[in-house]
């Protein structure tokens, strides 16, 4: 039995060391400065597809954060202008090859900012990183070489004609479900027919992502307006999302939002996720919650970004696995 041994080799344990230490040094090279939140949290997001971990015996109930994104607004509504953490994050019902329920996140805000800037943000520090690896890691190939030149921007409803030849933010739910068995996409037994985003997630899963960022990093961008979470919606044609996320080689690595600061529209997002949750079977959100306050107290115009340290850390050494990359992943935890 091995199982006391970790699963990532010293040599990589000492590069995600190296690799950590040059992003603090980034952040705080552009006046970001760290900040330390709790990892316990009275409040749950307000994403549909987080599950949180709930502690045993607690009352009220707590949880343990799966992004420090409240918290991190609650700062920037304190007067915080420019902030970033990196740390641990707790995601229930996670665990495969590029998942684990405890992972390590960075996650940063700048007042003024919108998902645009942000996204240079993130193309300046991928570039950092792989800049990082590649001094610092000789000895494995690298899987993927970042390739001169801007990251690409493809918006959600070019990928999805591009990739799939549909144009399906217009598309009633019914086409969708047609769609995955016109592709043979496997269909889980709990997907609703109702469920529009449930078999737009399927469809961009099983379709779309394995063939985002395969000639150079690439942000899909303006989301469909009902998979908002919390960022803006822009009034386009069909309303969208001003919200992305990177992809390397069909691996999302990050998740950025021009953030809501409307505490007005929050709580309607917040009925309409407490809603989903009863019909689930599952206790329905506080409807009073700190960012609630945070928001109703005045957060600024500000953009955030969240990205998953560890798969940067895959994608960047070649590695095949997220235990190729954790000293402990959950089954050795």
């Amino acid at each position: 039995m091995s199982d006391h041994l970790p699963t990532a080799s010293l040599d990589m344990l000492r590069l995600r060391a190296r690799l950590l230490a040059a992003a603090r040094r980034f952040f705080d090279h552009r006046g970001y400065f760290e900040v330390d939140t709790p990892l316990l949290s009275h409040d749950r997001v307000v994403d549909p597809h987080l599950a949180p971990f709930q502690v045993n015996g607690a009352n009220p109930a707590v949880y343990l954060q799966t992004s420090p994104e409240f918290a991190m607004k609650r700062l920037l509504s304190a007067g915080a202008t420019a902030i970033y953490q990196i740390g641990h994050v707790f995601r229930a019902g996670e665990l495969g090859q590029r998942h684990n329920p405890e992972f390590t996140m960075i996650e940063w805000y700048r007042v003024g900012d919108t998902h645009w800037e942000q996204m240079q943000v993130v193309e300046d520090l991928v570039l950092a990183a792989f800049a990082e690896v590649a001094e610092s890691w000789p000895q494995t190939p690298q899987r993927w070489t970042v390739p001169a030149g801007p990251f690409l921007r493809t918006t959600y409803r070019d990928a999805f004609r591009k990739y799939a030849g549909v144009d399906a933010l217009g598309m009633p739910t019914s086409e969708l479900i047609r769609l995955c068995d016109d592709r043979g996409v496997v269909v889980p037994e709990s997907m609703s027919p109702d469920d529009r985003d449930g078999w737009l997630n399927l469809l961009l899963a099983e379709l779309i992502e394995p063939q985002l960022g395969r000639a150079r990093p690439e942000f899909l961008i303006d989301y469909p307006a009902s998979q908002a979470a919390i960022a803006r919606i822009r009034e386009d044609e069909l309303p969208v999302a001003e919200r992305f996320e990177l992809y390397i080689a069909g691996i999302e690595l990050c998740n950025g939002y021009h953030e809501l600061t409307d505490p007005v529209e929050l709580r309607r997002r917040m009925s309409e996720e407490s809603q989903r949750l009863v019909d689930a079977g599952e206790p329905p959100l506080v409807m009073s919650n700190r960012l609630l306050a945070a928001m109703e107290a005045s957060l600024p115009p500000c953009a955030g970004v969240a990205l998953g340290f560890d798969r940067l850390l895959m994608v960047a050494t070649g590695a095949s696995s997220i235990a190729d990359v954790l000293a402990f992943p959950f089954p050795r935890a």
